[in-house]
Order: C-alpha cells, then sequence, then structure tokens
C-alpha cells in the first residue's frame, strides 16, 4: 500500500504536469531552443574570450552541433526536436505538422534562443567585460558580437549571402528528410540526432566561411537583439550592409526548396512494397546492402 506521502507527491505531480499536448511541445521546443543556444553559443563565447588557447573553429563547429544532438535528444520524444522556425515552417508545407501549431513552436523557438543568449551573456559576463576593457564590439581585433550572431565575411555580398543561406539550409532539410524517410536506408532508432549532429559538422565544415552558417532563424535573430539591448547597440542590425535578415529569410526559403526537392527527387518515386512483392520472385530480391556475386 502506497503512503499518504507517496499519494501526496503522486497527486501534486498529476496536478503540476501539463494536459495540453501544445502546451507540452512549446515548452520543448523552448527548453530545446534553449539548450542549443547556451552549448553551441557558450562555444564560441570559450574561443573567442580565451583567444583562441581554449578553442577555436574547430571546437565551435563541434561544440554547435553537439549541442543540436543534446537539445533533440531532450525533445525530440515530445515536440519533434525542430529548434528552428525553419524547419517547424517545411514540416508545416510538406503536410507534416498542422500549420495552428506554427505561431506557438516558433514563437517558443524565439523565446528560448533570447533566454539562452542571456544566459551565456551572464556565464561569461567577466570574461566579455575583460576582454575588451569593457567595451561591447561588433567589428574589429576585439569585436564580440559574433558570440552571439552571425556576421558575413567582409568580401561577401548580399545576394551571394542570400544563397548561402538559402543552399545550407537546403542541404539541411534534404538530409532531415531523409534520415527519418523509413523507405529509405533510415538510421537506427534513438541515433537520429547523432546523424544530425554530423549533418551540421559537415556544412559547418563546407558553408560555413560566407556568413557562419546559421540555418535557423531563430538562433541568429533572437541573441541578436538581446545584443542589442544589453550593450552593443542596435548598429548589430545594419552591419554588414544590413546583413541580419539573411539568416532569417534565407533559412525559409532553403527548408521549403530542401523538403520539394526531396519529395520530389527520391521519396515520390520509392516502389510500393505491396506491388514489388509480387511483381519479383522473392529469390531474385537483394537487401540494399547486398551484392550479387552470381557469376
Amino acid at each position: 500500500m502506497p503512503s499518504d506521502k507517496e499519494r501526496t507527491k503522486r497527486s501534486l505531480t498529476q496536478r503540476l504536469a501539463l494536459k495540453s499536448r501544445l502546451a507540452k511541445e512549446t515548452i520543448s521546443e523552448f527548453l530545446g531552443t534553449f539548450i542549443m543556444i547556451v552549448l553551441g553559443c557558450g562555444s564560441v563565447a570559450q574561443a573567442v574570450l580565451s583567444r583562441g588557447h581554449f578553442g577555436g573553429i574547430v571546437t565551435i563547429n563541434v561544440g554547435f552541433a553537439m549541442a543540436v544532438v543534446m537539445a533533440i535528444y531532450v525533445t525530440g520524444g515530445v515536440s519533434g526536436g525542430h529548434i528552428n522556425p525553419a524547419v517547424s515552417f517545411a514540416m508545416c508545407v510538406f503536410g507534416r505538422m498542422e500549420w495552428f501549431k506554427l505561431p506557438f513552436y516558433v514563437g517558443a523557438q524565439f523565446l528560448g534562443a533570447f533566454a539562452g543568449a542571456a544566459a551565456v551573456f551572464g556565464v561569461y559576463y567577466d570574461g566579455l567585460m575583460a576582454f575588451a576593457d569593457g567595451q561591447l564590439l561588433i567589428v574589429g581585433e576585439n569585436a564580440t558580437a559574433f558570440i552571439f550572431a552571425t556576421y558575413p565575411a567582409p568580401f561577401i555580398s548580399l545576394p551571394n549571402a542570400f544563397v548561402d543561406q538559402v543552399l545550407s539550409t537546403m542541404f539541411l532539410l534534404l538530409i532531415v528528410f531523409a534520415i527519418f524517410d523509413s523507405r529509405n536506408m533510415g538510421v537506427p532508432r534513438g541515433l537520429e540526432p547523432v546523424i544530425i549532429g554530423l549533418l551540421i559538422i559537415g556544412l559547418s565544415c563546407s558553408l560555413g566561411l560566407n556568413t557562419g552558417c546559421a540555418m535557423n532563424p531563430a538562433r541568429d535573430l533572437s541573441p541578436r537583439l538581446f545584443t542589442a539591448l544589453a550593450g552593443w547597440g542596435f548598429e548589430v542590425f545594419t552591419v554588414g550592409n544590413n546583413f541580419w535578415w539573411i539568416p532569417v529569410v534565407g533559412p525559409m526559403v532553403g527548408a521549403v526548396l530542401g523538403g520539394l526537392f526531396y519529395i520530389l527527387l527520391i521519396q515520390m518515386h520509392h516502389s510500393d512494397p505491396s506491388s514489388e512483392a509480387k511483381e519479383e520472385p522473392y529469390e531474385n530480391k537483394l537487401e540494399k546492402h547486398e551484392l550479387s556475386v552470381i557469376m
């Protein structure tokens, strides 16, 4: 028989537990995006504020990718672990999520990213103050704004930057659709976040030079807004010829293109398993990983 204390504890837990599925998913997306920004931007802060002694481009790329992996492991079973408005938008466009959920997901993602930026600022406040004698700079040798948001390379034009963000996010969603396509090669259950982390490392290593490979409107815009309010000033929105909108609009376009290309070029051409079984004798069928050695 459960004791009165156990019954009271169970009753309290039941009262506190959310009943609304949408509320659970909204909180999940907030928490996941918060985790991604704290661990991801934290890896950038460690490298920058130590002037390379405790990290560099490799630790940043791996750190941000692992931040995404951990965030998806925390939230994937509740909300799908989107942690990215571009992903949520693409899921709605292709009928994988109801449209009425989109504002809740996106709002939670932007709030989570803003809170994550505030947490990184708080943890590294003393380091930021010591880095440039208390100055919070956007450009120059002692700049620290790029710890939180992405900024373009000096040589990049706005059209080139836009194409960069569209292309990188297109690859992100195209491969994410492939990972979760049960009729393609598939990924062992539970390892999907790890594969997505490897995907982000690959994208960062190949398409990170021009604009920092944001691929996520919430990851870029919310921390940028935080820096504007925290002391860097609203010049964070005008630097790079008003670059700020590129990591917001570009990923939304790229996400839809990535999903569309996967569906048009791969998914819609899958054979019907039932008709395939009827047409082909069992002994002539080979698994995807098998090679025919019949001479």
